[in-house]
């Protein structure tokens, strides 16, 4: 393996990681102008050298939303996410780049950037007939009877001019007001504070129960309407319209002939946006004409038309209490600031990311000091420097990175070219046991119903040890416990005995070994269709699997080389997890695209995107983001990005339609 190719696989596993955080944990350890950065850089990349495109890369991602509780409906209209920008010069570059791609006038619609939870409302004869959240772009979960609490959202429009039947799309968010009444609820409950308003509102929009929803007083800013008989060519009409029948369109769009406009636009709210009662983070930029737009197109995640600028994260000065040290799952050992008590981005900031011993040394951390704190929006704080000015002679004791764990004493490690410090002690340091345990329950592992408060407490009660263990429980040993009764102990083992039936790829992903994700979990186990197959791999047989690099292969090899994880894996089969292929999945297997390279482009109507690719993998093809001279079909979609059609012709690379696709498989 090359040095391009180690980088390219080195940051798409950390943006997976990012966005593992982001989505999955709600909580992210970077800014999101770092994520777009490192995200940037992936892309160019991947742009310079095409022989090493991958569907699977970050890069081809678009954040999901989707909840297996509720029924999921497919978008119209994908809901793509927008380009992020940080400076003028690259808001100067969209709109050069809009002007020379029109040839004549245009307006620009500018509009803030509302820090909520997307939603698509659909109107039928004047009434709301479904409410769908962004989910993947391609489909999301139908949470109308949840969205009908919320008071701004209209059920019945006002006048009779509009069309019959349109979707009007915008941000459902949680004012700040609410958050904070909320949060000093829960604080005196003794429950878990929401991070920030937007987790809050999706989290609120997930409930199961509409009366919860409604009690936490959601509100709803709308942004843009799409259909076939739209009142007018032009954004701004329209939202103007849509305000006659009764939406809560922002009072603060504007619209924009010159650039000058849209910088005047985003000076103003740089700092008028701190007195707003929701939380934003950015500034929208839209082309005002419907034909404009439609001509401008999209690429594959979002529209030529529009962009997002970010605002600069907010910044605030506190002082460092003392540094506490964390451990997680795999070891990794996180050092956190305490600090005096802050307002920064509209919330109260006690704690912050050290991120690791080399960040440490290069702030020259003293306790006591005055520190310079970020938020951008989603954030877990961070300290980004040192108030030298108001550091005195009498400044406090040294910052200096541990070098035992915290939890059980044992000797850090740090490997080579990494820059995070380890405990090695995995079978005998709590929390690494506790997180492993909490990784394996988690829904897109085996989908277990419990938390890691259940998981503390049952390590702490001694009834698990190891993921294993969770099938020796019986309701019994639940009742003995505090806040356990017969229906939640029920509940609990058909949770754990639905979980044997979960597929053996996400069996292999919920083991936990390092580096394996969701996606090389996958690889993995279409390559070695059984675990005991995929424990006696060697090093040149998994290297042979797509995805895996040396530091994986050598971390299967490990892990199935310690007995105790056998053991794991033996009892694990005992109690009757999945730990081989379905005999459907294999049945479905042929060689009908073995060798054949593909490109998926535009939007589909029979399957998403993702079905399709897993199609062509099951069919043995090979998908890939970018056309290349190896690319040998593109699977051509309703609005295919011209720059993909343009390249295809130029190295005659085939295109096919999904209705010839589906044809060619099943026959």
């Amino acid at each position: 393996m090359n040095d391009i190719e180690n980088k390219i696989k080195a940051l798409r596993a950390e943006l997976e990681q990012h966005n593992y955080n982001y989505y999955v944990l709600s909580a992210p350890t970077i800014s999101d102008r770092e994520f777009d950065a490192k995200m940037q850089a992936l892309q160019a990349i991947e742009e310079q050298y095409p022989e090493y495109a991958d569907p699977t890369s970050p890069t081809q991602r678009v954040g999901s939303d989707l909840s297996r509780e509720f029924a999921q409906a497919e978008h119209r209209y994908p809901m793509l996410s927008l380009g992020n920008t940080y400076s003028e010069g690259e808001v100067r570059d969209f709109y050069d780049r809009t002007a020379r791609a029109l040839g004549e006038p245009f307006e620009i619609v500018a509009e803030l950037k509302y820090d909520g939870t997307s939603i698509s409302l659909i109107y039928e004869n004047g009434v709301l007939a479904q409410a769908i959240t962004r989910g993947d772009g391609t489909r999301g979960d139908d949470v109308t009877a949840n969205v009908r609490t919320i008071r701004s959202i209209p059920l019945k429009l006002l006048g009779d001019d509009y069309p019959a039947r349109f979707e009007i799309r915008g941000e459902i968010l949680l004012p700040w007001e609410e958050f904070e009444r909320l949060n000093r609820e829960r604080e005196a409950q003794e429950e878990p504070l929401f991070a920030n308003p937007r987790n809050a509102a999706s989290g609120t929009l997930k409930q199961q129960n509409p009366a919860i929803v409604a009690s936490r007083r959601l509100d709803c800013y709308l942004y843009y309407l799409l259909g076939e008989s739209l009142p007018s060519d032009g954004h701004y009409a329209n939202l103007e319209a849509a305000r006659r029948w009764g939406f809560k369109i922002p009072d603060v769009i504007r619209l924009c002939s010159s650039l000058q406009d849209i910088f005047d636009y985003i000076a103003y709210w740089d700092k008028a946006r701190k007195d707003l009662p929701v939380a934003t983070d950015g500034i929208v930029l839209k082309v005002n004409s419907l034909r404009q737009q439609r001509f401008l197109g999209f690429t594959a995640k979002s529209p030529r038309w529009a962009i997002a600028y970010k605002f600069q994260a907010e910044q605030a000065v506190t002082r460092l209490l003392s540094v506490a040290y964390q451990v997680g799952r795999t070891g990794v050992v996180t050092p956190v600031a305490n600090l005096e008590p802050v307002q920064l981005s509209g919330t109260t900031v006690k704690r912050a990311s050290l991120h690791n011993a080399d960040i440490i040394a290069g702030l020259d951390l003293h306790i006591g000091d005055n520190v310079f704190v970020e938020k951008g929006g989603e954030i877990i704080p961070k300290i980004t420097g040192v108030d030298m000015d108001a550091r005195t002679i009498l400044m406090g004791e040294k910052v200096i990175f541990i070098n035992r764990c915290p939890e059980c004493g044992a000797a850090l490690v740090r490997p080579d070219g990494e820059a995070a410090h380890y405990c090695p002690n995995e079978w005998g340091c709590p929390p690494q046991i506790k997180g492993r345990i909490e990784h394996f329950v988690t829904r897109r592992a085996m989908d277990i119903n419990i938390g890691p408060e259940t998981v503390e407490d049952l390590y702490n009660a001694g009834f698990v040890r190891n993921a294993a263990d969770l099938y020796k429980l019986r309701a019994g040993d639940l009742l003995r416990m505090e806040r356990w009764a017969e229906k939640s102990a029920a509940n609990l083992m058909e949770s754990l005995e639905a979980s044997k039936q979960t597929p053996y790829e996400r069996v292999l992903y919920a083991l936990g070994i390092r580096y394996v994700g969701e996606t090389v979990a996958k690889r993995l186990a279409y390559a070695f269709t059984s675990v005991e197959q995929l424990e006696n791999a060697d090093m040149a047989a998994l290297l042979d699997v797509d995805e895996v690099g040396e530091r994986i292969a050598q971390s299967v090899i490990s892990y199935f080389a310690d007995e105790r994880n056998r053991e794991l894996v033996n009892r694990l089969k005992t109690y009757g997890v999945r730990m081989s292929l379905d005999d459907s999945v294999l049945a479905e297997r042929t060689d009908t695209l073995r060798g054949l390279t593909f490109v998926i482009s535009g939007t589909f109507a029979r399957h998403s995107r993702d079905e399709y690719k897993a199609m062509i993998e099951r069919c043995g093809g090979k998908n890939t983001g970018s056309v290349s001279g190896a690319t040998d079909y593109i699977l051509a979609g309703e609005n295919m990005g011209p720059a993909k059609r343009e390249k295809a012709v130029k190295l005659g690379v085939k295109l096919i339609n999904e209705d010839d696709f589906l044809k060619w498989i099943e026959t």
